[in-house]
């Protein structure tokens, strides 16, 4: 069959950014059966012993609880499963002094739908026909953003300002405040913290910022908070989570060990809750309860948190940390190459500042030598300006082996160094 798609149909039946690239990558496996890769370009957590042993009692207790015909054989509230949503009230009140009552919180099946309901409900096309748009303040930024909306020309981001520190290799990202517009056309802003794809975590001052500019339109400004405290807690510098007024903190389970379940939290203000809770309704009634069963033991027990901090947090910072000393060691000093400060999340950012190559040929190339990367391209959704930076950067998952990590890091600094080097000595260049 070839149905005819609408405008709509179109835009959503495309892939986008990650996910676009996955098929490459995926094919390249196949492929290459028999071919050992080091595959750093995985989203999926580690599935750490712990964390699976946290979800296996938390099930048991389920399954052997008089609540198990209730959640699995029974319909639920649009809003999501009361114990969960009771638990996440009682949770954050007591964790960080607020006064949530259970109309400000709603439970998404992930939070991608979150986004897709936000994008959605605040950004578009109003009835008078005016384009609202939705702002991402800081590119580069999730590359999930790029599909969430049915009106892809919505989608606004800004260009940062590069804090380099040469010396070392590293930089960091920084809204760039001076370029920064959120006004009357602003539907909503939305970016993560601490940031997929870059580990980048936006300061408080940052974040208050960016929320005290949309706050005289009535723009709501949504924290993308998957890896962020209290659980997973994949924070490596210090950062408070940000509530109140037109923010809307946005969750996700998936880090913390669940990505199967499809859990995402929003916690905000009623009146944005009651929109994107009839959004969901209308999308899919509500979402699985027997994840949300199981997120609510593990919530109310503490076990959730304590586990955040004390075990995948340090598993992930360890793995940074050995990216770090790896690449230090062994990339070429007298290149430009930085990587983003390590903030946070489970992946480490590459900038190969002035790379002869784009970053697609760049992908090419390492797959030849047996290593799998993410290029970093996909990772700028809504940026409309063309930026060389754009194609100089790469994504690398911290969730392989120690072994597989050190040996990709220095495969990768002897292709960095042949390329930089070929081009140097070519024809070409020197005429």
């Amino acid at each position: 069959m070839n149905p005819a798609l609408t405008q709509i149909g179109n835009d959503m039946s495309r892939l986008t950014g990650v996910r676009a690239i996955m098929k490459d990558i995926v094919e390249t496996l196949r492929a290459g059966a028999g071919k050992e890769f080091i595959n750093l370009s995985a989203g999926n957590p580690v599935i750490l012993p712990e964390v699976e042993q946290l979800w296996r009692d938390c099930t048991a207790d389920l399954l052997a609880s008089d609540e198990y015909g209730e959640v699995v054989c029974r319909y639920g509230a649009s809003q999501g499963y009361q114990p969960l949503i009771d638990a996440v009230v009682m949770d954050f009140n007591r964790r960080y002094g607020l006064e949530l009552t259970d109309r400000n919180v709603l439970i998404t099946p992930g939070s991608q739908s979150l986004y897709f309901y936000a994008a959605n409900a605040f950004g578009g096309y109003t009835t008078g026909g005016n384009l609202k748009q939705i702002v991402l303040p800081l590119s580069p930024d999730y590359t999930g953003y790029g599909g969430v909306t049915l009106v892809p020309e919505s989608l606004l981001a800004y260009r940062p300002t590069l804090d380099i520190d040469s010396a070392a290799h590293r930089f960091k990202y920084r809204p760039d405040f001076s370029q920064l517009e959120i006004n009357e056309t602003t539907g909503c802003v939305l970016f993560s913290r601490p940031c997929n794809p870059t580990g980048n975590v936006l300061t408080n001052d940052e974040v208050r910022k960016i929320a005290d500019l949309a706050q005289p339109y009535d723009v709501p400004v949504l924290i993308d908070s998957a890896y962020g405290p209290p659980f997973p807690a994949l924070n490596y510098t210090e950062m408070t989570p940000i509530f109140g007024g037109n923010i809307l903190h946005c969750m996700s389970l998936s880090k913390a060990g669940l990505p199967g379940e499809r859990i995402g939290i929003a916690i905000g203000d009623e009146r944005l809750i009651q929109i994107l809770e009839c959004f969901q309704t209308n999308m899919c009634i509500h979402s699985p309860r027997y994840g949300q069963a199981i997120a609510a033991r593990a919530i109310n027990s503490g076990a959730l948190a304590t586990i955040a901090t004390e075990v995948i947090r340090p598993y992930y910072q360890r793995k940074i940390e050995l990216v770090e000393t790896t690449l230090d060691r062994h990339m070429p000093a007298d290149l430009p190459w930085f990587l983003h400060r390590g903030e946070g999340a489970i992946f480490t950012w590459l900038w190969l500042q002035d790379l002869p190559i784009t970053d697609w040929d760049f992908y090419q190339q390492l797959k030849q030598v047996g290593v799998i990367v993410v290029p970093g391209s996909s990772f700028f959704p809504g940026l409309r300006e063309d930026w060389a930076h754009t194609r100089q950067c790469l994504r690398i998952s911290l969730t392989a082996s120690d072994a597989e990590l050190e040996v990709g890091m220095k495969r990768l600094a002897e292709v960095v160094a042949q390329t930089y080097g070929q081009t140097a000595n070519s024809p070409a260049l020197a005429s």
